[in-house]
């Protein structure tokens, strides 16, 4: 390897079935403050919570699963993963009156910079990478 070093921070959290979203929100939201994102990029933070909430709600009511939520600040991109136990991907369907629901990957599509879905041994992990504005991009989560 050069004489170049990889950073990285990261967190993990587990959602049973039975914990709320909020608690999903509020965890991440306290993660984002020790990054200093909360002062220098309060509308990615917002952007953030929101799709945390997006992907854990998935995970409860379409997978029917306990949700397992990592955040990973690489310098580069915030990386928002969910991991479900079920294998069917999501995909942003268009909004529709006649359902009530169906509207949060098209919203996470609209908020992340990039997203992706793949299927793993044990279900699937939807990642959102988010890129803080430049007042931010020093932060390196120490």
């Amino acid at each position: 390897m050069s004489g170049s070093s990889v950073r990285a921070v990261g967190w993990a959290r587990s959602l049973p079935l039975n914990s709320g979203v909020k608690a999903a929100r509020d965890w991440a939201r306290e993660r984002l403050r020790t990054l200093g994102w909360t002062e220098c990029a309060p509308q990615t933070v917002d952007a953030v919570l929101l799709t945390v909430s997006e992907l854990v709600t998935n995970a409860h009511v379409h997978a029917r699963s306990s949700a397992q939520l990592v955040l990973t600040w690489d310098t580069h991109c915030l990386h928002v993963v969910v991991h479900d136990t079920s294998d069917r991907l999501p995909t942003p369907r268009p909004p529709s009156e006649e359902r009530l629901g169906g509207r949060g990957m098209l919203l996470v599509d609209a908020l992340a910079d990039e997203w992706q879905a793949r299927r793993c041994p044990d279900g699937k992990i939807v990642d959102a990478c988010f890129r803080p504005p430049a007042q931010c991009t020093d932060t390196d989560g120490s």
